[in-house]
């Protein structure tokens, strides 16, 4: 039996933080879907066609993973997929509070259908998207953090503003 997994994520943009992340749950599942969630209250650089095309670049030599969205409930996404787990990362102690507050409303809409955590590799632990576009923005050397495609894409992104 396959068991699958969602990645959630805004991914706006993807980082090498995300993409450790990706791969590392695509040792250990059959399929993952990365699902880009449309969240209203961000407003992302990256439209959401955009955020797909640059994570499936960065994983075409990932066979078992798929690129997806949604903008609902991720945990009706998961149901959708028929998933077995949700697979989200962790930087930090602060991640975890806020993890446990999502992953026990899922676990309450859905007991079914895990969540694992994986710790990010310390080289990406002070590592967010956020982070990465403020110093884009401002002409900062990104290099080593982000894939050279996102680099590229940020470059663009802030030179036509």
């Amino acid at each position: 039996m396959n068991k699958i997994a969602v990645v959630p994520g805004t991914f706006d943009p993807i980082t090498n933080g995300h993409l450790d992340i990706i791969k590392r749950a695509a040792d250990i599942f059959d399929e993952v879907y990365v699902a880009v969630m449309n969240n209203s209250s961000k407003k992302p650089l990256f439209n959401v066609d955009e955020r797909m095309d640059l994570i499936s670049q960065v994983t075409c030599d990932m066979p078992n993973v798929k690129v997806d969205s949604s903008s609902g409930l991720l945990i009706d996404y998961a149901k959708k997929r028929n998933a077995d787990a949700i697979v989200r990362g962790l930087r930090a102690v602060s991640d975890f509070e806020y993890e446990m507050q999502i992953t026990s409303m899922n676990r309450f809409l859905d007991e079914k259908i895990e969540t694992f955590f994986i710790m990010t590799k310390n080289q990406y632990s002070f590592l967010s998207s956020s982070i990465v576009k403020e110093v884009s923005q401002y002409g900062g050397d990104i290099h080593g953090l982000v894939p050279d495609i996102v680099e590229v894409a940020l470059k663009e992104k802030f030179n036509s503003k």
